[in-house]
């Protein structure tokens, strides 16, 4: 099963630049988006409706603003918008049951406009974790996928240094990090590649793309005895249409 999450920065402006394309070429198994930017009835119908797939979209109340959404071959068993809190009315989350593993897709919030937002931020992780270990303890496995909007390590930015006082590397955030894998889950990707300058975000104003001046705050995570399921993991670096690439693994 191959899964795949893309921050679109924008699903009708992706569609405008070859998604439906991308996608069915990909034909990944379930494929999750985050930063959507529009509320379902906004969509045309062949972005909501993509044959062979089941298409599910969390709007924020805000237009034009957040919003993620997930495709699946197979249906998911239920589907939940959020964790049934404060933070549901910026659709930021879809929780999704696929046999026996939940499947959440996160667009975590951005610290970076002021302190309350910084707050806000790591108030939504807090209830991230205290829901995703709700669900481990209720018997089912955890795969975590979205843009975190945290680089963990030095290794996943490149300009670590110049950035340690930058909502999205703060030791504060990168702490949260630590704390969540030490409860049990995999970064997936270093499972399977521990070299430098793979990122998944690059500054569009900047142009660094070009330069590959970029951090890696889209992940996969996965418990540690799903984990050992994994075959693979994964950086779609060459492919465009946003300021983030897509991200995915391979489940055997």
């Amino acid at each position: 099963m191959k899964v795949i999450s893309w921050n679109v920065n924008g699903l009708r402006a992706a569609h405008k630049k070859g998604f439906l394309d991308w996608f069915g070429d990909e034909a990944p198994d379930i494929l999750c988006l985050q930063e959507t930017k529009a509320h379902e009835v906004q969509l045309p119908d062949e972005v909501k409706l993509v044959e062979g797939y089941t298409s599910f979209f969390s709007t924020p109340e805000k237009k034009g603003y957040s919003g993620v959404g997930l495709y699946a071959k197979k249906a998911p068993e239920s589907v939940q918008y959020g964790f049934g809190d404060r933070f549901d009315s910026e659709g930021r989350t879809i929780i999704a049951e696929f046999g026996d593993f939940v499947l959440f897709n996160i667009y975590f919030p951005n610290g970076k406009r002021s302190a309350d937002r910084l707050q806000y931020k790591m108030d939504f992780y807090d209830a991230f974790l205290e829901y995703a270990e709700k669900t481990r303890k209720s018997g089912k496995h955890v795969v975590v996928c979205g843009d975190v909007n945290t680089a963990h390590k030095e290794i996943d930015l490149a300009r670590p240094k110049e950035n340690v006082k930058v909502s999205g590397f703060l030791p504060k955030e990168r702490a949260w990090m630590d704390e969540f894998l030490a409860r049990g889950y995999k970064d997936t990707l270093r499972i399977f590649n521990q070299e430098p300058d793979n990122y998944s975000y690059w500054d569009q104003m900047t142009r660094a793309r070009d330069r590959n001046v970029g951090w890696r705050i889209d992940y996969f995570f996965a418990d540690d005895e799903f984990a050992e399921r994994l075959t693979g993991a994964f950086i779609l670096s060459d492919v465009y249409g946003s300021d983030h690439c897509p991200v995915g693994i391979e489940i055997g």
